[in-house]
């Protein structure tokens, strides 16, 4: 849930919002993406998909930061469960474009099925519904950091020993999962994002943006330019380097400046862009998943990705005392584990009263 609320919209419509990002190796010559929409889900935000939305997984396979594969997701109108006015089901149907078929919702049909069940076909398996929020990080820690670096223009180092509680915990998510076989998509390295767009009565409208974890949070937050958070969402990858890099380059050369923790700040700048513009993904097919400082290579559901960017931006190792709940990770798909129930939430304290639809 790096990318909590970014955008006008996303604050308004929780579906729209795309929390997080996951690319990695499911069953046997196959990729599984996930992304993470409804951020708290039934305690802050309703469980239902936007039935305007267009839910993407856009992958380049040619290194251009332009999508030459698409995965789409579309919702219908939710249906109640057994009388319950709280639990909804939505029929959805995936599709594959390529070409003049990426704009829009256009797209062969590989499958379709109802939110809350995992649904198999030809080699294909998708899944839409309730999981546990696997992202974890110390919330209060994060905010330290930012308030140090831009009120006081000074590295707080030790704003990760003071908290160490991870915000997430057992806060659930909406988690919309599909395992294809790699055929569908290419060879080799891949550069991944999802997006969230609006698609129905008007143009399609991008609304959330997602490639790799914290850039909005970390790069784009200076509390005086806000507005960059809406370019970005707005934005396509192949863009980034000529919209955000100054950005990039001057927080991590300022924070390394504060930190002492680079020999040559400027340099160390540029360095992070070249590492994290364009945002996006890249992922090796058929390679084992790692996150990790020395590379970026897919994403699996355990991996501390906040300690990772952390330690990136300062260039100090950094760990927040905050980890993803690993028990909750399952060997097989859908991998998101069981959502956490009421009796485990009882104390988990909603981020905002609960909007109804």
């Amino acid at each position: 849930m790096s990318h909590h609320f970014d955008t006008k919209l996303a604050k308004e419509d929780p579906s729209l919002n795309v929390g997080d990002f996951y690319l990695f190796q499911g069953a046997p010559d196959t990729t599984v993406m996930a992304m993470t929409v409804n951020p708290d889900v039934v305690l802050s935000a309703p469980d239902t998909l936007h039935i305007e939305g267009l839910y993407a997984f856009r992958l380049d396979l040619t290194g251009d930061a332009r999508e030459d594969v698409v995965f789409k997701f579309r919702f219908n109108e939710p249906r109640h469960v057994n009388v319950d006015e709280h639990v909804h089901v939505q029929k959805f149907q995936v599709r594959r474009a390529t070409g003049e078929a990426i704009a829009g919702d256009k797209g062969d049909l590989l499958i379709e099925g109802d939110t809350g069940t995992v649904h198999s076909k030809s080699g294909i398996r998708a899944f839409v519904g309730i999981a546990p929020d696997l992202f974890a990080a110390d919330a209060v820690a994060m905010q330290n950091l930012q308030k140090a670096f831009y009120d006081e223009h000074r590295y707080d180092g030790d704003a990760f020993l003071r908290s160490r509680q991870n915000f997430f915990n057992n806060r659930n998510i909406t988690a919309i999962v599909l395992e294809v076989p790699n055929l569908l998509i290419g060879k080799g390295t891949v550069h991944a994002w999802a997006t969230v767009s609006l698609y129905g009565h008007a143009p399609e409208m991008q609304v959330s943006r997602w490639g790799l974890p914290m850039i909005t949070h970390l790069f784009l937050n200076d509390p005086a330019n806000q507005e960059v958070k809406e370019t970005f969402n707005k934005s396509v990858p192949s863009d980034d380097i000529a919209l955000f890099s100054g950005y990039i380059a001057d927080y991590t050369q300022k924070m390394t400046t504060y930190a002492g923790s680079a020999v040559k700040p400027e340099e160390y700048g540029k360095q992070m862009v070249s590492r994290l513009c364009p945002t996006t993904l890249p992922y090796e097919l058929g390679t084992a998943a790692a996150f990790d400082v020395a590379r970026f290579n897919g994403r699996p559901l355990g991996d501390d990705v906040q300690d990772v960017m952390l330690s990136l931006a300062t260039n100090r190792p950094i760990q927040d005392g905050a980890a993803p709940d690993r028990n909750r990770i399952r060997s097989e798909f859908p991998y998101f584990g069981e959502p956490y129930s009421k009796e485990e939430q009882k104390d988990v304290v909603p981020w905002h009263p609960r909007r109804s639809h």
